[in-house]
């Protein structure tokens, strides 16, 4: 290699010196070594440079994630509330000192008392405002004084106490002959002050420290119980706070409805006249009130729902009706939730009986009263939609009659079903089932019990009494109460062929059996014009109504003109209120919102069972009661006993109910059968026409047993 090459090679290894930003410095060269060590600088501190840009973003993204976390939201609201509860606290202290100092206190009374216009409470309170400023004045006047007061009564205290304190030295010097014993007492009582200010010195240290935190915490206790923090900070439970039900509240929630006359009324700035100021009524709050001219309580119950908005409550928790007057509003107020404490449990369960004309255990008031279903010279309806609790509230009342030894129960259950199966034992009549022949025995049982009203219209004339009472009814003379139950009763009432008679039996027996002791409960879905007789209905005086669908089901149940004078069960809601039911004819009031007790027939928690055995056990040492569990006749076969009474020659079809009831004398049916029913009966269910001939309507023998051949072979063809 030349000398020229290496120069060449030489300057090949030298590099421009690089700057920070990555350029070079023009003319300035260096060689390899220098150029990488520079190099590997630049890169580390490139590494750092990023290093931390990294680390910052990484710093601020976990920042950002704690500050928005929901825990750091639902922590930081919490220190925030617990802050306002001290600041709530404070407030709350210092309104009870300002009140306490000044007449605001009173002043609030007086505004009240004017607003409800109460001119003799307005005027007390205004009285006593007066007297207790006078007695703010005496007590300042005092204070001025009383340093002087203080310092002198301190003087002669001491001055008395030392003389006392030497008075018993010279006694205890006598008594132990040593001079020394004259300042001995004295000398006590210092130690005794020496040693409360060297425990107090002690002590001071923790007092002063704890003592600010002692006050925090009372604030914070008195913030928290007053509710000081506002709403976007109040957690779930602490939001739902109940509002005062006041004069001042009702007022407001009146004026809310813009009815008017309450418009203008309330715009002259006179008062309501509250006739009872709001007070506790039970589980609520009620007040009534004089409405102004023009107004009737029946137009503000009508916007109940309107009304319960002002004051803060569901409309099924606020209950205006009509006072001694059209233009009263008597008012009751349900506490927030108080539905959800339901009727609790059957008083009957254990122990007990029960006297019918006395009416029955049936669930509680809204406002947590007891209540009672009367039942003697009563009729009742009870619906609402499925599921709602109205075969429960029939059962409660069957189970309260069930413990009067002296009553008999009659149950029919046109349907499926197991809801009165534990009665049964109890009863003398009870059919359970849909099918045809089970709807013929329930039109039996109705027809049996439409002549036992008939009879005791004639004991009643016989033994001259308007109505029954408990003493006939212990006579043991026929007129004990009966109490007759038809279940699902649209199911009846619709059927095809038996459902026109059984309507007019019920109309017959609501309307003749309510003062000869017997009570008839029906029950239904549907309370319409089609599954329901309108005279059913206007002759029932006792109405329960669960949730229903409008407002033609609510007055079926509890009386025309209930739905328009806010009397609505149609604000139950189905599901959320099952087992609660407005009931019309229990009290005074046009109606009461119940919630009904009830009575479990469940296998795993059979409890109507006991309650039957118990009264069964009661009727047993009470002779002559009607006796139960009567065997009921086996449904008789029409074509079979026709082939019995019948010969071999035609019988006009008026003749042949009289052989079939000689024939079978203890089914019920066949005493009231008629010529014209027996030929309708044989074409509906039989198919067997029964000719007019010469008007004397012949029941051929070879006929019937024609038709009684053909069901023995579908029968026969059945069961194969």
């Amino acid at each position: 290699m030349n000398e020229h090459t290496t120069e060449s090679a030489e300057l090949a290894t030298v590099h421009h010196l690089p700057t920070v930003d990555g350029g070079a410095i023009e003319g300035e060269f260096i060689t390899e070594e220098e150029y990488q060590r520079l190099t590997s600088e630049k890169a580390k501190m490139m590494a750092r440079y990023q290093g931390y840009r990294n680390d910052v973003v990484t710093v601020a993204r976990v920042t950002k994630a704690v500050a928005t976390h929901e825990r750091t939201k639902t922590v930081g609201k919490a220190l925030v509330r617990n802050a306002v509860y001290v600041g709530g606290g404070a407030k709350v202290l210092a309104v009870r000192a300002w009140e306490s100092s000044t007449n605001a206190r009173y002043e609030r009374l007086m505004r009240g008392a004017e607003l409800r216009g109460d001119m003799e409470a307005l005027k007390e309170w205004d009285e006593r405002a007066e007297a207790a400023k006078e007695r703010r004045h005496s007590r300042r006047m005092d204070m001025l004084q009383a340093p002087g007061k203080v310092a002198k009564a301190l003087a002669i205290s001491v001055v008395a106490g030392i003389g006392f304190l030497l008075a018993l030295g010279i006694v205890l010097a006598v008594a132990n002959e040593r001079i020394s014993d004259v300042i001995a007492p004295l000398n006590a009582v210092i130690d005794a002050i020496n040693w409360v200010v060297m425990v107090l010195t002690i002590a001071w240290g923790p007092i002063v420290l704890a003592a600010p935190w002692v006050a925090v915490i009372g604030l914070w206790h008195l913030g928290r119980k007053a509710g000081a923090a506002p709403g976007w900070l109040a957690t779930s439970a602490e939001s739902d706070v109940d509002v005062s039900i006041d004069e001042t509240t009702i007022a407001a929630a009146l004026s809310a409805l813009r009815i008017p006359q309450i418009t203008a009324y309330l715009k002259t700035g006179s008062p309501l006249q509250f006739l009872t100021p709001a007070r506790v009524d039970g589980r609520g709050t009620h007040a009534v009130v004089r409405l102004p001219a023009g107004v009737t309580a029946e137009k503000v119950a009508r916007r109940r729902g309107d009304l319960a908005t002002g004051l803060h409550r569901l409309a099924k928790e606020v209950w205006p009706t009509t006072g001694s007057e059209a233009g009263i509003l008597d008012l009751w107020v349900a506490d927030k939730g108080a539905l959800a404490e339901g009727a609790g449990e059957y008083p009957l369960l254990t122990d007990g009986v029960v006297d019918v004309f006395k009416g029955v255990p049936f669930g509680k008031t809204l406002r947590g009263n007891p209540i009672n279903a009367p039942l003697l010279e009563r009729n009742t309806i009870c619906g609402g939609m499925p599921g709602q609790g109205k075969s429960s509230a029939a059962r409660i009342i069957m189970a309260g009659a069930a413990l009067d030894p002296t009553a008999e129960l009659r149950i029919w259950v046109p349907d499926a079903n197991f809801d009165f199966e534990v009665f049964k034992p109890r009863c003398t009549r009870y059919v359970m089932g849909a099918e045809d022949e089970k709807i013929a025995e329930i039109l039996a049982d109705l027809q049996d019990l439409h002549a036992e009203v008939q009879r005791r219209g004639e004991l009643l004339i016989k033994y001259e009494i308007p109505a029954v009472t408990r003493e006939y009814a212990n006579k043991n003379v026929g007129l004990h109460p009966i109490f007759a139950l038809l279940e699902e009763a649209h199911v009846a009432i619709q059927h095809p062929l038996h459902g026109k008679e059984i309507s007019k039996l019920l109309v017959d027996i609501v309307r003749l059996g309510r003062k000869r002791a017997i009570h008839l409960i029906v029950s239904t879905q549907a309370p319409t014009k089609d599954s329901m007789p309108r005279d059913v209905t206007r002759n029932c005086s006792n109405g329960v109504a669960f949730a229903v669908g409008d407002h033609v089901a609510n007055d079926a149940l509890l009386g025309q003109g209930a739905y328009a004078a806010g009397h609505r069960a149609t604000e139950l809601i189905p599901g959320t209120d099952k087992g609660t039911a407005v009931v019309k004819g229990f009290t005074g009031e046009r109606s009461e919102i119940v919630q009904v007790y009830f009575l479990d027939v469940s296998r795993d928690n059979d409890q109507v069972t006991p309650i039957i055995e118990r009264s069964l056990a009661a009727m047993k040492s009470l002779p002559g009661t009607p006796a139960p569990a009567r065997e009921i006749p086996v449904a008789r076969d029409l074509l079979e006993d026709l082939d019995a009474v019948l010969g071999d020659v035609t019988v006009p079809a008026a003749d042949v109910p009289a052989l079939l009831a000689a024939h079978a004398p203890a089914w019920e049916p066949y005493k009231r059968l008629t010529g014209k029913g027996l030929r309708e009966i044989l074409a509906a269910q039989y198919g067997v026409k029964v000719p007019s001939t010469g008007n004397r309507w012949p029941v051929d023998p070879v006929t019937v047993r024609e038709a009684l051949a053909k069901q023995a072979t579908a029968d026969l063809d059945g069961d194969e």
